[in-house]
């Protein structure tokens, strides 16, 4: 295994169980399982819990992607920003697709649920990653501000 993959593995599993007990702290206590109304809409709790867990998750995971894991890519800062949140974006709404079928259409509790949808965002997450939001650009135009 390479270092990189291990500082992602590192890294990565640190956020995801981050994320994991922030939706389960979320869906259980602060949302109680049941509909959470914002204003003009109404999310699930499984939703709502989803959504918090992502705000916390983002800042945590880019950081880390940045600085620890892919720390010798020369792209701009903005630059994998950017990429990184087209790809988190993405992941969001994997993410939720997948929650909806598995708890609203499969009745599989939340918190499993989210186990397993974690399991399958984080194949496609490393992958776009380490090609897309952090790649290793020959050009000079993208190089590190």
């Amino acid at each position: 295994m390479s270092l990189q993959t291990f500082r992602y593995a590192a890294s990565g599993g640190g956020n995801t169980l981050l994320g994991l007990l922030v939706y389960y702290i979320s869906y259980k206590f602060i949302f109680s399982e049941k509909n959470f109304h914002f204003g003009f809409y109404a999310f699930k709790g499984h939703i709502a819990a989803l959504i918090l867990s992502f705000c916390v998750t983002f800042p945590v995971g880019f950081f880390m992607s940045k600085y620890v894991v892919f720390s010798d890519s020369n792209m701009r800062g903005r630059i994998q920003l950017f990429r990184y949140l087209m790809i988190c974006l993405f992941n969001l709404a994997l993410n939720y697709i997948l929650l909806k079928i598995l708890v609203e259409k499969f009745h599989v509790y939340p918190v499993i649920a989210q186990v397993i949808t974690i399991c399958i965002v984080v194949v496609f997450s490393y992958v776009a990653q380490r090609n897309f939001s952090f790649k290793i650009t020959a050009d000079n135009e993208e190089t590190k501000e």
